[in-house]
């Protein structure tokens, strides 16, 4: 089937605007992916330091926690700090991009 190239210009402008919603729905996304595997790193880090650490010192420990245990709560922190990071980056950089485009959109 063609495509009718002969579009009305308020049909341009709804592609256009949509592109550029999805440009913007991209970026949002892509900062979140970011600032999200970076606290899942400095999350893990900072879990498995006392996590590896008490088992090693504390009878308790090396007696209840084995290495499932260890990793789960290492990756349990990492996965917690990923998502609550890339949420928190996604929704305030969408907010932000919200209110660029309406004070564009009044001046």
């Amino acid at each position: 089937m063609a495509k009718n190239t002969a579009q009305s210009p308020l049909e341009r402008n709804s592609l256009a605007s949509l592109d550029q919603r999805l440009a913007m729905a991209k970026r949002c996304s892509h900062e979140g992916v970011k600032a999200g595997a970076k606290a899942a790193v400095l999350a893990s880090i900072a879990t498995a330091i006392p996590t590896l650490a008490s088992v090693r010192m504390l009878p308790w420990a090396k007696a209840h926690l084995n290495h499932t245990a260890q990793a789960l709560i290492i990756s349990t922190v990492a996965g917690a700090a990923y998502f609550i990071v890339a949420d928190k980056t996604v929704l305030a950089t969408a907010r932000r991009n919200s209110f660029k485009h309406h004070t564009n959109v009044e001046a």
